[in-house]
């Protein structure tokens, strides 16, 4: 049997034709090398929309809520990200991050809301 070499390691070793790495820690290291660019870039987006949840859940007591806009920049919100737009039949438009919503409403203030989630 030929011995081939790691293509993370460059260690020889035996093994199936079509192995290409030594042991499971080269595998992972060399897949971990080629998806962090991909893999940061999404946490960093998910780290940004579970801020703007936390926010909106911090600022929501009850079922709706009215706060500044002034309020929610001051906390770190981040008005780019959200998860969907919701139009009701009215045609508002809902802001989303998870289930926590916003409506700009008269001036710079926000109406908060929680949707109901079904478990």
């Amino acid at each position: 049997m030929e011995k081939r070499k790691c293509i993370e390691c460059g260690e020889a070793f035996n093994g199936r034709a079509d192995k290409k790495f030594c042991s499971d820690l080269c595998r992972n290291a060399h897949n971990n090398k080629l998806n962090s660019d991909h893999v940061n870039y999404v946490r960093n987006i998910n780290n940004i929309l579970r801020k703007n949840r936390r926010i909106i859940e911090e600022l929501l007591p009850e079922e709706t809520a009215k706060v500044s806009q002034q309020k929610l920049t001051d906390k770190g919100f981040n008005f780019n990200y959200f998860t969907n737009i919701t139009t009701t039949k009215t045609g508002k438009n809902y802001t989303f991050c998870y289930e926590y919503g916003y409506l700009p409403i008269d001036g710079n203030y926000y109406l908060l809301v929680k949707r109901k989630v079904e478990a």
